[in-house]
């Protein structure tokens, strides 16, 4: 079941990649109408970098984990199964 949730996982993971850059194209292209600035851009400002790169990482991280949480929720919800080798059970004082 575990392989089986990887290949699951994979092919969700790959179209999490998709989307995070979809969504950051839209959201760069409300900051500014040009391409974001790779770091070897030197005719670009620093902070114009920075930001770009910023915003790509917090977008692309924001979306792999929002993939991923309803990856293994489904997962979860279609076989009975957790994908975590040892699930924690919440403690009583949480």
């Amino acid at each position: 079941m575990r392989l089986f949730y990887k290949v699951f996982a994979k092919i969700t993971g790959g179209l999490a990649a998709r989307l995070g850059k979809a969504v950051f194209k839209s959201m760069w292209s409300r900051i500014d109408q040009d391409e974001p600035p790779k770091a070897t851009h030197l005719d670009a400002s620093l902070s114009k970098v920075v930001v770009g790169a910023t915003l790509e990482a917090a977008t692309m991280a924001a979306t792999s984990a929002v993939v991923e949480r309803a990856t293994a929720s489904t997962f979860s919800y279609l076989f009975g199964v957790t994908p975590e080798r040892n699930p924690k059970k919440p403690s009583e004082s949480d």
